[in-house]
């Protein structure tokens, strides 16, 4: 209901939304812009081909958008700590994680998701891979669960928040920082942030593990490859666990005492 209510009020006023819409997208697109302008120099990033970083960069870039759309909202909760205005949450007779992911819901972030969508597409007509029915059953999958993994850093990192009383920018380095990581192949990252990203926190499993097992392309750190089919699992889990931290800072919520 919220979130219908934000979407009306945007799109009463569709010319602005429009351009709105194009500018974010047009903005979003100045990261793949430069890995044009990078491989306009270079033949190959880290051992990999254009086609092959535009896939890893269009997974990511879907999958972030898509838990952006629906849980970004939560990345301002530290604001609503702060004033006091999460009380308001509190007392309506419905989910508290709900109101907070549907408050000003911002529509404008389809075109992070369009423009995500659109060098996906191209990447996959562009790339030498023999595709078996596994592996374009997996794009799908990679997607989703990958959007859950992303969800469930948006609901931890609000939980943080309110026990911070904000420390946004925490959260920011793992949503839009983890996906701008995710864009780049792993062989241009050293072993110890790969060990953090994909035993801590398990941004690994967003694309570059699913992604690597399409491509046909070793993991750096030599796991099987079965690994690749572990990301509805991981995300379940992740969910599961940023959910007992979200139960555990509300009730930990003690308001701004005014």
């Amino acid at each position: 209901m919220v979130s219908a209510m934000w979407i009306r009020s945007t799109l009463a006023y569709r010319a602005s939304f429009v351009m709105t819409l194009l500018g974010n997208c047009a903005l979003t697109a100045l990261d793949f812009v430069g890995i044009l302008l990078m491989f306009s120099q270079v033949d190959r990033l880290g051992g990999y081909g254009l086609a092959e970083i535009a896939f890893l960069y269009g997974t990511a870039g879907t999958a972030f958008g898509l838990a952006d759309l629906f849980a970004g909202s939560l990345g301002r909760l530290g604001t609503r700590v702060r004033d006091g205005t999460l009380d308001a949450f509190l007392v309506r007779p419905a989910p508290v994680l709900a109101q907070v992911a549907a408050d000003r819901f911002a529509l404008r972030r389809v075109g992070r998701l369009a423009q995500g969508l659109i060098v996906l597409g191209w990447s996959v007509t562009a790339l030498d891979v023999a595709w078996t029915p596994v592996k374009v059953l997996l794009v799908p999958v990679l997607l989703v669960s990958g959007a859950g993994i992303f969800v469930a850093v948006f609901m931890a990192g609000a939980a943080f928040q309110i026990v911070a009383q904000d420390a946004a920018e925490v959260q920011n380095a793992a949503t839009f920082g983890g996906n701008t990581m995710l864009q780049y192949p792993p062989t241009v990252f050293g072993d110890g942030l790969l060990l953090g990203v994909t035993f801590v926190l398990p941004l690994a499993f967003v694309n570059w593990l699913p992604a690597l097992y399409i491509l046909g392309r070793p993991y750096p750190l030599d796991l099987p490859r079965a690994v690749a089919f572990a990301p509805p699992l991981v995300a379940a889990c992740c969910l599961a666990a940023a959910g007992l931290a979200w139960r555990a800072a509300l009730r930990a919520y003690r308001s701004t005492g005014s």
